[in-house]
């Protein structure tokens, strides 16, 4: 089983925030292919990184999926459509390996 996560910003490289609208579509497309999800969306979480010798940081939205296999064709296609709907270079998406207890 694995357990992906998907960290979206909550605001454009303008600092504009990004309306209800393209949360409500992954949220449908994550339920509807695999059952569910969660997502922490009350309070947002800090990224911050360094580029270039300057920090940069981003306030972000965590959303996780278990799936018991890894298509990771299917997740590449989705991080870089989550890429171009929210203007980014990169999206992170991870997978970790995690068992129920």
């Amino acid at each position: 089983m694995h357990l992906i996560q998907i960290l979206l910003p909550v605001r454009d490289n303008d600092g504009r925030p990004f309306g209800p609208h393209p949360f409500e579509e992954i949220a449908f497309t994550l339920s509807k292919k695999f059952g569910g999800f969660t997502g922490y969306t009350r309070a947002p979480a800090e990224g911050r990184w360094e580029t270039s010798g300057k920090t940069q940081h981003d306030d972000v939205l965590v959303v996780e999926v278990m799936v018991d296999t890894l298509d990771r064709a299917w997740w590449t296609a989705f991080r870089k459509g989550l890429e171009t709907t929210f203007r980014q270079t990169k999206v992170i998406v991870r997978a970790q390996k995690t068992e129920l207890l």
